[in-house]
């Protein structure tokens, strides 16, 4: 038996808390189960359960080991799945990271039209922030992100897929609401929802409101456009979001675009620059970019 089995073991041990439950799961007599644990102490130097009553409670020290067989066993299965990756690039799974207000339109779009392209390939998916994306892509727990655009996030590399075009949310029966188009200022003495800092969303808001020379009375703020919207629709305020999709507007809401030529939002593809892309994900890279992009891409 080799130490890996013994931790993958342990790892059983130490969640069922019960020999024969345990022996059950893995497939093993109990005796067997006994002396790996047995060996594995001793090779620990600790003991790695307290016994008491014929039951076994994990202590401190099993504890320690847990935490570190747990990612021991995490980064060798990553390890082999990238070298899968690397001897078949037609398989393997991309990990992607991907902005909430994506999760109803571009990302779909983008696993749809691939899993067209290449079936065998599977997807470790993560919706968050984009902040969070950008730890995320930091950490290595994720290969790519479909966000928005970070300024001076140097490390990072990108792509543009997409520009879009950012409105001025106001209740449909606003006086504000009849016309075409609107200057931010405009709108100076209302009340707005935003999105929370450091959302990148946020960040543009407060940009924008600057360029436009007022300084944005804020009513609420909310973690998600959608919730934005929908207290735009309540009447509590106006709020600078994305235009929507087709057939995705809030009702209530009458979306106007903004003069100001800085007023749209960048999203695209994002990496860490100096990582090497494992070779399943930066062919998904290359797809997503000749599918999808709308715009020549920035670096």
């Amino acid at each position: 038996m080799t130490t890996l089995d013994e931790l993958e073991w342990f790892v059983v041990l130490a969640e069922t808390e019960h020999m024969s439950r345990a022996a059950e799961r893995l497939s093993v007599t109990q005796p067997t189960l006994s002396r790996a644990l047995q060996r594995l102490e001793r090779r620990v130097g600790a003991p790695l359960f307290d016994r008491t009553h014929r039951r076994l409670r994990l202590n401190p020290f099993g504890a320690i080991l847990l935490e570190h067989a747990r990612r021991g066993l995490a980064e060798l299965a990553a390890a082999q799945e990238r070298i899968g990756a690397l001897r078949d690039p037609a398989r393997g799974t991309v990990r992607l990271a991907f902005l909430h207000s994506t999760a109803a339109g571009l990302t779909p779009e983008v696993l749809r039209a691939h899993r067209a392209h290449a079936p065998e390939v599977t997807f470790e998916l993560s919706q968050l922030l984009g902040h969070e994306i950008v730890a995320h892509l930091r950490a290595g727990r994720a290969d790519l992100g479909l966000t928005s655009y970070w300024a001076g996030e140097d490390d990072l590399a990108w792509t543009d897929l997409s520009l879009e075009q950012l409105c001025l949310a106001l209740p449909s029966g606003h006086p504000l609401a009849a016309g075409d188009r609107l200057a931010l200022a405009d709108a100076g003495d209302e009340p707005f929802v935003t999105l929370r800092e450091p959302i990148g969303l946020r960040r543009l808001t407060d940009e924008l409101c600057a360029r436009a020379g007022i300084t944005p009375r804020v009513a609420f703020e909310s973690s998600e456009i959608g919730t934005m919207e929908g207290f735009v629709a309540a009447g509590l305020g106006v709020a600078i979001v994305p235009a929507p999709r087709p057939h995705r507007a809030e009702p209530g809401v009458r979306y106007l675009p903004l003069t100001d030529e800085a007023a749209h939002r960048r999203i695209g593809l994002a990496w860490v620059r100096d990582r090497e892309l494992p070779p399943v994900a930066e062919r998904f890279a290359a797809f997503v970019v000749e599918r999808f992009a709308e715009v020549r891409p920035a670096r």
